[in-house]
């Protein structure tokens, strides 16, 4: 992994701690959703205050990737990732000791940094450090079970946690996962600052650091508030407008610059931009299936958080049976775009089946067959979206690309939720204009927004079907990655 003394017990020792911390984060993303309520029942929080629980921690963590991300290949890999873990599991004890919502929140956006900070250079040491292909394959597929896995899994911690002892506990649960990572990464990832040692280091690009943050932060900023209130709100559109003039001023600034923060060349690798386009879609179903489907079963089958992590575990338990070394045989056998496209259209068919469910329709069978194809698909999807994007990505910048997927990834996340989101109030409002129950107006916005989540799913199948099978480098980064 380091050079020809390395051991592969220290590479998979190596490999168990990145990925510890990669479940932490992934897990935190979803755990805290179940909890929610009984926060704000404990806190007194007002409907608001509930939302910038979530929205701090997203607005942080997807505007700072990019700057952690070349911050990785600056100054060190591992250094940026202890940096980020280690904020991150501090922060989570302050979240669980939190007397209000003001120490909460902020607390919530100190994870945010701390999570951008570590899942910016993940993938880049994983690239970095298993150079072969096929070990680079076994060490992807261990990163998409706890990237896909761990969202659907946080919802059944979260919910045991908060129904058995209490909300704070999720946070807390944090701690002994974030020292083990810590204790492995000490005793079995060595430094990676070589610039620091030679005296090579680049400068930091200080204007594009604050004009992408400034532009990125913004830019969530705008969507999840669209998503709680409207696109024609004046917080929304101010947003977004600085959001635009700071991303052009952004890439002026880049273009001029002899080490830029965002080097533009970033931008004409081929496989990069168009897995990050197809997985920007496809994270609609992704996260749509997370964030509707437990307010559906809540609300339709009034279902406790308990319940509501168990019924994900279909999808959790299929997505762990491809980790195991299926996802990377079919690679291996059929190609990397062709596994991606059979994937793609398996999540569209399960999302399509849940937005076509009765609002009475009971878990089995068609709910939970929905979750075991969603997991298929998603398992069939992720390892060859990462393999793809970074097979052609240059060793001095896997950092950088490694944040650009996590970028695409979590600007998605908020983009798709604040989206979703509108599309389900909208219906719902629409239903019981018409005179609709207020209950069955409710699931059935949560119908109308699956369509759009699947129309989601079909735009990323049919880039990928296009782009992604017909251009021959596309198969010449399949054949580099298996």
């Amino acid at each position: 992994m380091f050079g020809d003394t390395i051991t592969a017990e220290r590479r998979i020792l190596g490999l168990v701690a990145v990925l510890l911390g990669q479940f932490m984060l992934v897990l935190d993303a979803t755990v805290v959703n179940v909890a929610l309520p009984a926060m704000q029942r404990d806190l007194e929080l007002s409907p608001g205050q509930l939302t910038w629980i979530t929205s701090s921690y997203m607005i942080a963590f997807g505007g700072l990737l990019l700057l952690f991300g070349r911050l990785g290949d600056e100054l060190g890999r591992r250094r940026i990732f202890v940096i980020g873990i280690t904020a991150f599991t501090l922060a989570s004890i302050a979240c669980g000791f939190a007397p209000g919502a003001l120490s909460l929140i902020v607390a919530r956006f100190i994870q945010g940094i701390g999570a951008a900070a570590a899942s910016s250079v993940i993938l880049a040491i994983i690239a970095i450090e298993f150079p072969r292909p096929a070990d680079r394959a076994k060490a992807m597929s261990g990163y998409m079970f706890v990237s896909v896995s761990g969202g659907s899994l946080g919802l059944f911690v979260g919910g045991l946690l908060t129904q058995v002892l209490s909300w704070h506990w999720i946070f807390w649960i944090n701690v002994p996962v974030g020292a083990l990572s810590l204790w492995l990464v000490s005793r079995h990832l060595r430094a990676d600052d070589r610039g620091a040692r030679d005296g090579t280091r680049p400068p930091i690009d200080v204007i594009g650091a604050v004009l992408v943050t400034g532009a990125a932060m913004l830019a969530i900023y705008a969507v999840v508030e669209a998503g709680h209130r409207s696109w024609a709100a004046p917080a929304v559109r101010i947003a977004s407008a600085s959001a635009i003039v700071l991303g052009v001023l952004f890439f002026v600034a880049e273009s001029q610059r002899e080490h830029p923060l965002l080097p533009l060349r970033m931008l004409r690798i081929r496989s990069l931009v168009i897995t990050s386009v197809i997985r920007g879609f496809m994270v609609m179903g992704l996260y749509g299936v997370f964030f509707l489907a437990t307010l559906d079963m809540a609300g339709s089958l009034h279902f406790g958080p308990l319940r509501v992590g168990l019924a994900f575990l279909p999808q959790t338990l299929t997505v762990a049976a491809l980790s195991l070394g299926g996802s990377a045989w079919l690679v291996q056998r059929f190609g990397a775009a062709r596994v991606l496209v059979a994937g793609l259209a398996m999540v569209a068919i399960a999302v399509g089946g849940m937005a076509m469910l009765a609002v009475d329709a009971p878990y089995f069978p068609l709910r939970a067959g929905a979750h075991v194809l969603l997991g298929l698909g998603f398992g069939m999807s992720f390892l060859p979206l990462l393999t793809i994007a970074m097979a052609d990505v240059p060793a001095a910048d896997a950092g950088l690309g490694s944040a650009i997927v996590n970028l695409s990834l979590q600007l998605a996340a908020a983009v798709d939720i604040a989206v979703l989101v509108t599309a389900a109030q909208f219906r719902t409002r629409v239903l019981v204009a018409a005179g609709e129950p207020l209950a069955d107006a409710t699931v059935h916005g949560y119908r109308f927004a699956y369509i759009v989540a699947l129309v989601g799913a079909m735009i990323s199948l049919t880039i990928a079907a296009t782009l992604l099978t017909t251009r021959p480098r596309a198969e010449v980064a399949e054949r580099s990655i298996v």
